[in-house]
Parts: structure tokens; C-alpha cells; sequence
């Protein structure tokens, strides 16, 4: 396959600008096919899409910057273009995360299609070749929330797969420790009905970058149920990771009629059938510790204690630093942008027991574990 050259716009210089964490060794990933870890101490900082807290997610320099501050894997969504290359985006409607709408050439590219039973209308990946998506850049995806980062909309490509395993062969060997990836295939239903599954091209990059391996340190996740079955049918040896949320149902369920919703899934009979093919489970955060009716932080379920004891994994997201993203009662100042007491909510998520995280800012989830570790690591869950 032939590999893109990787744009780097500064990226190493705005990375700096940021202070750095230095983290533990980064851990080998846990053998796939309902295996859990290898260890209870290896604690998982998880880079969502990134260091997307500080850069435009699924960039390089959110990447980069994600494995300075100390994360442990890296995480790239991917999705495909027209001649079946993968990149990295959260969607495949990329009118919020690229400057497309800027360009008038593509103008005639905006349509509505059904993505997954929604309607919805922008450009999609799967109607731009590789080369015409490289001539967009990258956008901050919520600048209300986070303005400083639009001061990097348009600087950076969209990345390929191969570029992003590219970084992360670099930046282990620059680091001195292994940086892992942790690939999330997005709407691969929606995808096998244009004819571009993400399966194939997602392993024929990984075998090419060495990474398929029982020890590589990938994980590779899905809200969607039947990929994941299907890649440990066919001896996939890299970990997989069932998705879940605390609502809706996986697409692949509903598109064949089946009535299973991820409810039944977080049930403790349904994370006994996810251990038949997966390592491990990514649950949305308030599934492991919900909200009071009053948005405070609750106390935690039982849904930890049910995953480990099917010897799954648990890394639940999302965790951000902006009080619109934290419990009321975890929020300092009154604007929704204001970074309140994140580390408090990270601690008591590591005290419930998870083995990782998934978050947008890769230094402060560092900070929380270490904090945790130094007060004994005793989870109560």
C-alpha cells in the first residue's frame, strides 16, 4: 500500500507549548477473544482522538501532543474515502471537522444521506478520493467550548491510518516506550452498504506497520456488535473492544431486526457474551458511575465488578476538563468552558475500578492515576 507523505505544520513546537507529563511504560495490550489484563496495575491513559482538549481531534498534532503529555495509546477513529484508504475522522460527514464548506469545488458534493437510520446532510468521506480529502484541513469541532484550539483550524490535514501508525512507530521510538493505537471502526454497517468495508483495509494496515500481532499494543473497538464477532471468527490476535453506551442500541442490531439494546448488553449476561469475543468493554462513563438527579456524581453500579468478573476489561469515556462535560457538583466558576475538578471525577473512576480511560486531555488523566496510585491504588469496586 502506498503510504502519504506526513504534513507537519509545527506540529513538535505548538506540542511544547503545553507542559509535559512523563508516564509509566506504556503496557503490552491483553490477548483478544475474552482475555482481560495481563495485570490489575496496568492503568490505561487513553489519548481520545488525540490530545483533542488542546488540538483539533484525529489530527497529527493532536496525536503527537497526546503521546508528550504520557498517554499510553493513542485513539484514531477511522472511517474511508471513495477509493477505499482510511482516515481518520469521527464521522464521515466531516462539515464540522474540516474547512469543506470553504471550498467551492466541492460544493456540489453536499448531500443528505441516511447514516444510520438519521438524516443527515454535509459532505461525506466515502464521495472524496484520498487526494481531494487532503486538500481540506482540519477544524476544532466544538469552538464554543474550546476557542483556543480554533487557533490551529487550518493548519493540519486530514490523516490516513498508515500515517498515524507512522507517528506511532516514531514517537515510541524517540520516547523510549511503546505507544500503542487504539482504532475505533466507525458506522461499519453504513459502510459495508457503499461497498467500502473498513475490516479488510484496517488489517491490511496494521499487518503492513508489524502491529497484528498477539503482543502488539492495539485494541481495536466498535459500537456495532457483529464486526467484532466477525474479526474474532476469523483469529484477528490484536484485542477487541465492545463499545456501549448508556443508550440506543448497536446499528448492526437494529438494521437486522434483533431487539437488543445496550442495556441488555452492560447486563451482566450481556458482558458474559461479549467476553466469548472480546477483551474488553468501553462503556459510557455514567454506566460505571451515574449522575444523581440533581447532576452531581452518584455512587457506582455494579457494572465493574460484572465485566471483571467475565475477565473483561473496563476503559469508560469521556473525560474532559470543561465544567459542561462535569458533574455539578465537580464544576468551579460559571462558564461552561472553565476547567473544573477533573482530577477529582478521574479519581473516583480509578478508585470504581476501571483499567483505563479514555480522555481529551491525555496530562490530566496522567496526573489522576499517578494521584491514585500514590494513595495506595486501592479500587473499591
Amino acid at each position: 500500500m502506498t503510504r502519504s507523505p506526513r504534513l507537519h505544520v509545527g506540529v513538535v513546537a505548538v506540542a511544547l507549548a503545553v507542559p509535559l507529563v512523563v508516564a509509566a511504560p506504556a503496557v503490552q495490550a491483553a490477548p483478544g477473544g475474552g482475555h482481560g489484563a495481563e495485570s490489575a496495575d496496568e492503568l490505561l491513559v487513553i489519548g481520545h482522538r488525540g490530545a483533542s482538549g488542546y488540538r483539533p481531534e484525529h489530527t497529527l498534532a493532536s496525536y503527537e501532543l497526546a503521546a508528550r503529555m504520557g498517554a499510553d495509546y493513542i485513539e484514531p477513529d477511522v472511517v474511508s474515502t471513495k477509493d477505499g484508504v482510511l482516515v481518520a475522522r469521527h464521522e464521515p460527514e466531516i462539515s464540522g471537522t474540516t474547512d469543506v464548506a470553504e471550498h467551492p469545488e466541492f460544493a456540489d458534493r453536499k448531500t443528505t444521506k441516511d447514516l444510520d437510520g438519521v438524516p443527515t446532510t454535509g459532505w461525506f468521506t466515502e464521495d472524496f478520493t484520498l487526494a481531494e480529502l487532503q486538500t481540506l484541513r482540519a477544524v476544532e469541532r466544538i469552538p464554543d467550548v474550546r476557542e483556543e484550539n480554533t487557533l490551529y483550524d487550518g493548519l493540519y490535514q486530514v490523516p490516513t491510518l498508515d500515517q498515524v501508525l507512522e507517528l506511532r512507530d516514531e514517537l515510541s521510538r524517540e520516547l523510549g516506550r511503546e505507544i500503542g493505537v487504539y482504532v475505533e471502526t466507525k458506522h461499519p454497517t453504513y459502510f459495508d452498504a457503499e461497498g467500502l468495508s473498513l475490516e479488510e483495509p484496517l488489517l491490511a494496515d496494521l499487518h503492513e506497520a508489524g502491529l497484528d500481532k498477539r503482543r502488539s499494543p492495539v485494541f481495536i473497538q466498535s459500537f456495532e456488535t457483529t464486526n467484532l464477532q466477525e474479526l474474532h471468527d476469523d483469529g484477528v490476535r490484536v484485542p477487541l473492544v465492545q463499545l456501549l453506551s448508556a443508550t440506543g442500541a448497536p446499528y448492526d442490531l437494529v438494521a437486522a431486526g434483533d431487539p437488543r439494546t445496550y442495556a441488555d448488553l452492560s447486563s451482566a449476561e450481556g458482558l458474559a457474551g461479549i467476553a466469548e469475543y472480546a477483551a474488553g468493554v468501553g462503556p459510557e462513563k455514567v454506566q460505571v458511575i451515574p449522575r444523581a438527579e440533581d447532576g452531581t456524581l452518584g455512587e457506582p453500579t455494579s457494572f465493574v465488578a460484572d465485566a471483571h468478573a467475565v475477565d473483561l476489561l473496563v476503559h469508560p469515556y469521556t473525560f474532559r476538563n470543561e465544567n459542561s462535560f462535569l458533574p455539578v457538583d465537580l464544576r468551579e466558576g460559571e462558564a461552561p468552558d472553565d476547567y473544573g475538578r477533573a482530577l477529582e471525577e478521574q479519581q473516583r473512576y480509578w478508585e470504581a475500578g476501571v483499567d483505563g480511560l479514555f480522555t481529551d486531555n491525555p496530562d490530566t488523566g496522567v496526573v489522576s492515576r499517578e494521584l491514585f496510585e500514590q494513595s495506595g491504588g486501592q479500587a473499591t469496586a
